[in-house]
């Protein structure tokens, strides 16, 4: 046991010292712009009613007990997410966010004085966001849908290190956790959704293989885009 700790304790300090060094690359910048812009993409309240448009589509391609299946499968990916990330992996690993390392207190940028908790591994906002990409993704079977929710994920995720409150150790290690996640509450909606019989029908190619309208995946990426244009109009504007 003495030697094999003897040999992951440098192979530990060289990930630990790369993780470091990336951070200080992707951290922050001297833009007002970028500042207005991370600061509210990082925000839960921005992407509410992109929710919204999500239940919305939901509930008209789908009956009542699969619109509830999917919806408690929803609540579970996000509770789980962050109660593993939040109540069991940071209080056990305990490693300092970037805002509450001596190392780093003076060398980095943060936005509006946003420091976070004390401890950053992992990160809840990724976990988060890639179990609810992984889980409504495969809930909703479009390739459009799943390359917009990744792209949300990923900048959702990035925003975090760049306002200096994650390591991106601290995102890639949350993000796996939230794949995780999804796959799991997802095989529990699938094997909930057979035991129910809520099977599904023979669909056009105007429906996804899920059974929903091609068209509203449509509506829902647009949704996402319009969030982000006007993240952008209203960032520059702060920005003046």
């Amino acid at each position: 046991v003495t030697g094999v700790q003897t040999c992951a304790l440098p192979i530990l300090e060289n990930l630990i010292s790369f993780d470091n060094r990336v951070f200080l690359q992707l951290n922050g910048s001297d833009s007002l712009f970028w500042d207005s812009y991370m600061w509210y993409v990082t925000k839960t309240v921005t992407w509410i009613p992109l929710l919204c448009v999500l239940l919305l589509i939901v509930v008209k391609n789908s009956q009542w007990q699969r619109t509830l299946l999917f919806v408690a499968g929803l609540g579970l990916t996000i509770l789980l997410a962050d109660r593993l990330s939040s109540g069991l992996i940071k209080p056990l690993v305990h490693r300092w966010r970037p805002t509450h390392d001596v190392a780093f207190l003076h060398t980095i940028d943060t936005v509006f004085g946003y420091t976070g908790g004390r401890f950053g591994f992992v990160s809840s906002h990724a976990a988060n966001t890639f179990a609810l990409f992984t889980f409504v993704s495969m809930f909703l079977r479009n390739r459009l849908v799943a390359l917009c929710l990744l792209l949300w994920a990923l900048l959702s995720s990035y925003s975090r290190v760049y306002l200096g409150v994650h390591y991106p150790g601290d995102i890639l290690c949350g993000a796996v956790l939230g794949i995780l996640v999804g796959l799991i509450v997802y095989a529990i909606y699938s094997y909930a959704s057979r035991l129910l019989s809520l099977g599904r029908p023979y669909y056009s190619t105007a429906y996804t293989s899920s059974g929903f309208l091609i068209s509203d995946m449509h509506m829902l990426a647009f949704a996402l885009f319009a969030t982000y244009s006007l993240l952008f109009i209203f960032s520059a504007f702060m920005a003046l």
